[in-house]
């Protein structure tokens, strides 16, 4: 039985659920970003009960299919952005469409229907934001930053890093304060919580060892203004 979750695009929400799962008893096959494959069917009131357990991490259990679909396309693009070791080297309409098995036509103008940006304005998004982590943690040259992403040119990334953010890439790098939205947030307009850098952490759960990072409060431009 498969479940569909909204908000859950870091390794830590896949632990949270996880463990969740593993206190109400439930079963699982595999947690993926947005997704869950139990081993069984659950009754109406196991639903409830990993509905309200989900919400006290701010996670939520999705019901209808437009709603579902939408954090599939999420969850895509955040995986492919984030979590893969290399962009695509096709389109990222051809991409999502190939993941999801729809017509990207469909998809593209269900997700600006509902959450009022498109989806490459959200690809977007999550790419500045990577842009951004890579910069915090200062492995890899701006160059670097600029073909790993499939930038044309570091002064293609610099500018779509400015209009997004306001700031130049040197500029932010070299704030004593540099912050990171949460990746749930990203897209988001309206505010929503958000949490500090922290280094990398190693985390147990279900007989498997992982390393997450704990991404930053949402960056604002007021934050940037010089004393």
């Amino acid at each position: 039985m498969k479940l569909f979750i909204k908000n859950m695009v870091t390794i830590r929400c896949k632990l949270i659920v996880k463990s969740v799962l593993e206190n109400l008893g439930l079963r699982y096959n595999q947690v993926d970003l947005g997704q869950v494959d139990l081993k069984e069917d659950i009754s109406v009131i196991q639903r409830e009960q990993l509905k309200t357990a989900l919400l006290n991490y701010g996670l939520v259990l999705l019901d209808g299919r437009k709603a579902i679909l939408i954090e599939k396309i999420k969850s895509v693009v955040v995986e492919m952005v984030h979590y893969e070791d290399e962009l695509p080297k096709i389109k990222n309409s051809d991409y999502i469409s190939e993941k999801l098995h729809y017509d990207y036509t469909y998809l593209a103008n269900l997700f600006s229907d509902v959450t009022g940006i498109t989806i490459e304005h959200y690809i977007i998004m999550h790419k500045i934001e990577r842009v951004k982590e890579l910069l915090v943690y200062d492995e890899l040259s701006l160059k670097e930053i600029a073909w790993k992403l499939h930038y044309s040119s570091v002064a293609h990334l610099s500018n779509q890093f400015r209009k997004i953010t306001g700031l130049t890439p040197t500029f932010f790098k070299h704030l004593k304060d540099k912050r990171l939205t949460a990746l749930e947030s990203v897209g988001i307009v309206e505010p929503s919580a958000t949490y500090n850098i922290q280094p990398y952490q190693s985390v147990s759960a279900n007989g498997e060892n992982l390393k997450f990072k704990q991404n930053g409060t949402k960056y604002t431009r007021q934050a940037a203004t010089r004393a």
